[in-house]
């Protein structure tokens, strides 16, 4: 799954928009992991913990944003973005969102180096 923020994909074309795409998930961090944060403020410097929590909560959306797209038939998706919000004190939402489509190489392009296959190329998708 080619997943780009782009709204195109340079030596493919777009042949089918298939819509909106998401990816959600909330998360916070427990009593332990909160309790050493704060010890991490109390020193000053990067939240180790906190950032680790950023991370894993950005990759779980990204995750449920392909595999969303992969069950509408998508093989790319353009235009991705992350959103987040705080729902409640130390409870976060993150947002992974998109545009799923259908891409293949351009003719002569030279990126059919990158193969894109699945149930959406040849015979399945009317060609």
């Amino acid at each position: 799954m080619l997943v780009v923020t782009t709204n195109e994909i340079q030596g493919y074309r777009i042949v089918r928009h298939l819509g909106l795409v998401r990816g959600l998930t909330v998360r916070s961090r427990s009593v332990v992991g909160n309790l050493g944060a704060a010890i991490q403020i109390f020193f000053g410097g990067n939240i180790s913990v906190y950032t680790k929590l950023a991370e894993q909560a950005r990759q779980e959306a990204f995750d449920l944003l392909v595999e969303h797209a992969h069950s509408m038939g998508a093989n790319a998706v353009i235009a991705m973005r992350y959103d987040a919000n705080e729902i409640a004190a130390a409870v976060t939402e993150v947002l992974a969102y998109g545009s799923a489509v259908v891409i293949e190489p351009v003719a002569g392009s030279g990126s059919g180096t990158a193969e894109i296959s699945g149930p959406w190329t040849g015979a399945a998708a009317g060609r």
